[in-house]
């Protein structure tokens, strides 16, 4: 058995076009065009380069994309107070901060200081909040744009035991809460788990978002399972790979995501529907 494929990509391009459909018919019934603010302080390349797809994204949907490119040595008050200023213009639907930060910034203060109705990447403790009280509002980007794949290989979640490496605040704990909703029995390992591999082969479903290549192996993979790799690691021969060993993993699953490919342009689509939804729903 070969797993079938999930295209991302694919996926994620057909959900830009219902975007940029709507978009038009925003327009047409004289309706606000939905803005998003893309704050990016520092040099950081890979920072860089996903923030350069963000702003391709927005014009390709036809949002208005503001851009702020500051320096590393900007100060925590000034990037409080461009938060500020974004947070009250009425034509920002969503503000958007890229981490990392440098060093000397404390990005959690950071990003709550976001309006919560603007908070388009799903960070605050609010939307974090609203999402572990089954009520979600803004959902944060990733694991969203999971359930959007998840969803399209047409499986059945329920009672499913899903298992999720990593425990970030990013993935790992937003993910578990989306999978709870969806039916699954959750575990969530982390870099104290005891035997990652018996917790993997016992897997259903396989979220790996822990930014280590090759962390699970092909042969730990339960026959038939559904495999998310989050994982997106550049190697010395610039190559890109996840945090599963696709090949090994290839011909044991039933579903799996490549990397590249899979989860990343999920995300930045799930960012352009969250803004999207702010514009219609909290902005209105």
């Amino acid at each position: 058995m070969t797993a079938q494929l999930i295209d991302g990509k694919a996926i994620a391009a057909r959900l830009r076009q219902q975007i940029a459909k709507r978009v038009a018919e925003r327009r047409q019934q004289g309706l606000r065009t939905p803005g998003l603010a893309v704050i990016l302080v520092g040099s950081d390349p890979a920072s860089q380069v996903y923030v350069s797809h963000k702003r391709k994204d927005c014009e390709e949907v036809g949002f208005i994309s503001q851009a702020y490119d500051l320096p590393s040595e900007t100060t925590q008050q000034a990037l409080a107070e461009l938060i500020d200023r974004l947070n009250d213009d009425p034509g920002i639907d969503g503000v958007l901060l890229q981490l990392p930060l440098p060093a000397h910034l404390d990005a959690s203060k950071l990003l709550e200081r976001i309006r919560p109705d603007k908070d388009v990447d799903g960070f605050h403790p609010y939307n974090v909040g609203r999402l572990a009280q089954r009520i979600p509002l803004l959902r944060p980007c990733t694991p969203k744009g999971i359930m959007a794949l998840l969803e399209s290989t047409g499986a059945d979640l329920y009672g499913m035991d899903a298992v999720i490496v990593g425990a970030s605040n990013i993935v790992g704990r937003p993910m578990a809460m989306e999978l709870l909703l969806a039916g699954c029995t959750v575990t969530v390992t982390h870099r104290f788990t005891k035997d990652l591999a018996g917790h993997v082969g016992r897997a259903d479903l396989v979220v790996v978002a822990a930014g280590k290549p090759g962390l699970v192996k092909g042969e730990w993979i339960k026959e038939g399972a559904i495999v998310i790799d989050v994982g997106i690691n550049r190697q010395e021969d610039g190559k890109l790979v996840g945090d599963v060993v696709y090949d090994t993993a290839l011909p044991r699953a039933g579903w799996i995501t490549p990397v590249p490919g899979g989860v990343g342009p999920m995300t930045r689509a799930c960012l352009l529907e969250n803004t999207l939804y702010a514009a219609e729903s909290l902005h209105a």
